[in-house]
């Protein structure tokens, strides 16, 4: 028995590699599904970049939905996304705040500076505590949260015109038959 006890290991090894590989071909690997969908958004309240003294905070923001997006001057992808947000999320007519997350301002300000800025305000999240509370793997990622304060949608990764148009779009579109009477 103790002959064949590596092979007993090696085909377990098998079955469990075989899972793996089955379970990854069943499910979408970019879906990252958020436990605070359907819940209140974390509190908060940030620096406005580039005016310290002012701040922004969830109270603040009540009364119509918004967009959320975490970006920073260090992330590569947020370069990509930026013409997306500038033109399509912009077209959508929400409010589109910047998060910017674990951040220098100055870089952050030049970055914005260099690329454009589709925000209508921008917070500084310098030491990513309020990212921690959204539960933000990294950046890039976009909330939208409703006039409540309750996040409906969570988007990880870039936008692209197709995730504007297949996931915003209806993502909006549910949020709006919410709301109507």
């Amino acid at each position: 028995m103790s002959r064949l006890m590596p092979l007993f290991v090696f085909l377990a090894l098998c079955g469990l590699f075989g899972f793996g590989i089955w379970w990854n071909t069943q499910h979408d690997q970019h879906e990252i599904v958020s436990p605070l969908i359907d819940k209140p958004a974390p509190a908060f309240s940030l620096p406005v970049l580039g005016e310290p003294d002012r701040h922004v905070d969830k109270a603040s923001l009540l009364g119509k939905p918004y967009f959320l997006n975490v970006f920073g001057s260090w992330c590569i992808e947020c370069v990509h996304e930026h013409p997306v947000l500038s033109r399509e999320v912009k077209a959508l007519g929400l409010p589109l705040i910047g998060l910017d997350y674990k951040d220098d301002p100055a870089d952050a300000t030049a970055w914005l500076g260099e690329h454009g800025n589709p925000f209508d305000v921008v917070i500084a999240d310098r030491d990513g505590r309020v990212g921690i509370d959204f539960g933000v793997y990294g950046a890039p990622e976009t909330f939208l949260i409703d006039g409540k304060g309750v996040i409906r949608y969570k988007h990880v990764g870039p936008i692209t015109p197709d995730v504007v148009t297949q996931e915003f779009r209806p993502a909006l579109q549910a949020l709006s038959h919410e709301t109507a009477p």
